[in-house]
């Protein structure tokens, strides 16, 4: 007994010595990553700031996956061919090929860095659409699908067992049950409120389902961190979706609390559907093993006079971060104006600099973000990045007219962004996104002209006042920006 109760009386001293071993060697995991010396920073703190649950967090969240591919797009054969034709569009670009105009044309840097770093096909046959909000954006993607006479492949972060998920699903039941193929991923963390009679209901109708990297034990620590956010839907080969909206009630009714939901969306009628195609293809294969390949699926890049369009794709299954990298190009090159929507303000420091700089250059650059969010701590850290922003220039508004979701980028009135990234570590750095890069004048001005119209129902804020916001606030703000990299 006396040898048990000396062994009892040394417990506590054989759990710390065991904590901070096991926190000193996953810090010099962390080190040894060579992650950017902010994320570094964050993780170590995590660790010492929250004993015991930094470990917890760090095996949930903090495997960096980029590096060593949890999946790789490089051995399909389909991509093997879109390789080859961005090798040739390398070549014709600088040759005027795509006879782009001489404004349009000094943004072919962009083109070329998004050709490189994620063979974003680029395409000019393609008739866009700029859909507005839910009332816009679902009654065509259920037009879309109903029209459907071959296959419907959809895949989305967010699908919940209401109203509009429900009639999603009935309408592709029935389309299933008409012949049509019907491909379907979600998201088990966006999703994971969905039940499985609802998943049945469409597999015994003969929709393919499949979920997009399940998170149970024992395989919960690799895979919580690494979400599928794209929202894509294509129709047939021919017609795509891409954008911020998910199926779910509130991306139509709002918020409670909050107010109304506005939202970005875009159809793609083109080769822009194509490419889009060949990003769920490469999805398709990661979680059903089934090649999906042929002009049935994937009709030819055909040259035409439309608009010009690059889907990128960013993700751990990627060598770059594409969409950042895109942005930050934009940015940076920037000669007039730079109008940014984001439901999240958390961008990484090169982005922060490129704001920065453009601002103090003399470009407008002006930024929305939600005044109320549906998540207080990235709140608290969109609003820690406020005041070095205001005080370079950069001119930001609290969206005040409900929750403003758009990721929408508009540059110079030539260049502009419209997709499923947030201006965040997670959307940069993390999770799977797709965004569409549109060089195009008039794409560009309907996009403005929504951005000023949404900047008319936002509060600008000015930095007099904000230095004036309650000490509690600045504290809550800094400690959700140590955590930014996580959020």
């Amino acid at each position: 007994m006396a040898i048990l109760f000396d062994i009892w009386k040394s417990m506590p001293s054989l759990v710390t010595i065991l904590y901070f071993s096991t926190v000193v060697f996953i810090a010099i995991l962390i080190i040894l990553e060579n992650r950017n010396p902010e994320k570094t920073i964050s993780w170590i703190l995590v660790l010492v700031l929250l004993p015991f649950a930094g470990i917890v967090i760090y095996l949930f969240f903090g495997q960096e996956y980029r590096k060593t591919k949890m999946y790789s797009r490089k051995g399909l054969r389909n991509l093997e061919k879109l390789r080859k034709l961005t090798l040739q569009q390398l070549d014709n670009l600088p040759k005027n090929h795509f006879q782009i105009s001489d404004r349009l044309y000094s943004k072919k840097r962009l083109i070329k860095l998004m050709l490189s770093n994620s063979n974003a096909i680029l395409s000019n046959n393609n008739q866009l659409q700029i859909l507005r909000n839910g009332e816009q954006t679902f009654p065509e993607i259920f037009k879309a699908i109903e029209q459907a006479k071959y296959h419907i492949h959809l895949e989305f972060y967010i699908v919940e067992d209401d109203t509009i998920g429900n009639y999603l699903r009935e309408l592709l039941i029935q389309k299933a049950k008409e012949g049509v193929e019907v491909r379907f991923i979600y998201d088990d963390v966006g999703s994971w409120e969905l039940k499985k009679k609802f998943l049945r209901s469409m597999s015994d109708a003969g929709v393919k389902v499949d979920c997009f990297m399940r998170v149970r034990f024992p395989n919960l620590t690799s895979k919580v961190n690494y979400r599928n956010h794209r929202k894509i839907l294509v129709v047939d080969g021919e017609t795509a979706f891409v954008g911020g909206l998910n199926f779910a009630d509130r991306y139509q009714d709002g918020v409670p609390g909050i107010g109304p939901w506005r939202d970005t969306h875009l159809k793609v009628v083109g080769g822009g559907a194509t490419a889009l195609q060949i990003i769920f293809m490469a999805d398709w294969y990661f979680v059903s093993k089934e090649i999906l390949k042929g002009e049935k699926y994937f009709k030819p890049f055909k040259a035409g006079n439309g608009k010009l369009v690059q889907m990128v794709a960013s993700g751990p299954d990627s060598d770059w971060e594409s969409i950042g990298q895109a942005y930050f190009a934009a940015i940076a090159s920037s000669t007039d104006y730079v109008y940014i929507s984001t439901p999240y303000l958390m961008p990484t420091a090169d982005i922060v600099t490129a704001l920065k700089t453009s601002a103090l250059g003399g470009i407008d650059v002006r930024i929305i973000v939600p005044g109320l969010s549906d998540a207080i701590t990235p709140k608290w850290g969109t609003n820690s990045y406020v005041q070095e922003l205001l005080e370079a220039g950069v001119k930001v508004y609290f969206y005040k007219a409900g929750f403003i979701h758009s990721k929408v980028i508009i540059v110079d009135g030539l260049f502009s962004s419209v997709g499923t990234a947030n201006l965040d570590f997670r959307s940069l750095e993390t999770n799977f996104e797709v965004n569409a890069m549109i060089y195009d004048e008039e794409i560009a001005d309907v996009l403005a002209n929504q951005f000023l119209e949404d900047q008319g129902k936002s509060e600008q804020v000015m930095l007099a006042n904000w230095l004036k916001r309650p000490r509690i606030n600045k504290i809550k703000e800094s400690f959700a920006r140590i955590l930014s990299p996580m959020l």
